[in-house]
């Protein structure tokens, strides 16, 4: 008789305590399960290519890179690889960008365990994940006018920046992250303010904080 090989789910999270409480999560809900772990974005790139997974889940806010361009970078090198997202953050705040990056789930942290594994077992399937209290907020979007929070509008760059702004990066800094000058990060900052109709990077800060864009 062939034995049956074990699903292999890799996860990415730099905080030891959520990686560990999703691998047992995971070992209660499935007979043959491996769980591969990365604390940071690089680190989850090099595991994907060094083996074959059968899902990735990965946080938004990871230490050396965006979480949504982490996603990105997945779902366009490696198509056919299941992707979901475990976040801290309310799922009105990304879960649109999230699907359209190509995860095939979003939920967050505060997840009951019964429905992680849910969600799980459903994209492992093939088939998307979507939480009932995100259908609501999806299905009650779309009979209003768009009369919600601007930052959704916002271009995935403007929302690092925003992020980082947020957590107290320098403009120095947030060009050094990512790769850009001091003079195009200010310039991000100016569309922001333009953008959210802000006027200082006290008010961008607060903003950020009131919708749950940093930890």
């Amino acid at each position: 008789m062939i034995a049956t090989q074990p699903v292999k789910i890799l996860v990415i999270d730099d905080h030891e305590v959520v990686r560990r409480g999703v691998k047992q999560i995971l070992e209660e809900n499935f007979l043959l399960v491996e769980v591969g772990e990365a604390d940071s974005g690089q680190k989850g790139i090099a595991a994907v290519r060094q083996e074959p997974w059968d899902l990735v889940i990965l946080d938004i806010n990871l230490p050396d890179q965006s979480g949504l361009e982490l996603l990105g970078e997945l779902h366009g090198t490696w198509p056919g690889l299941p992707l979901m997202v475990l976040s801290l953050h309310p799922e009105e705040q990304y879960a649109v960008r999230v699907f359209r990056a190509g995860a095939m789930a979003y939920l967050t942290k505060q997840t009951a365990p019964e429905e992680l594994a849910k969600a799980v077992k459903q994209v492992l399937s093939g088939r998307r994940y979507v939480t009932a209290s995100l259908g609501e907020h999806l299905a009650g979007s779309l009979s209003k006018s768009p009369a919600g929070p601007v930052h959704p509008a916002l271009s995935e760059r403007e929302l690092e920046v925003l992020v980082l702004i947020a957590q107290g990066q320098s403009l120095k800094n947030i060009a050094q992250s990512l790769i850009l000058s001091v003079k195009t990060v200010s310039t991000y900052r100016g569309r922001l303010q333009d953008k959210l109709q802000l006027t200082t990077t006290a008010e961008l800060i607060r903003y950020a904080i009131d919708h749950h864009l940093v930890d």
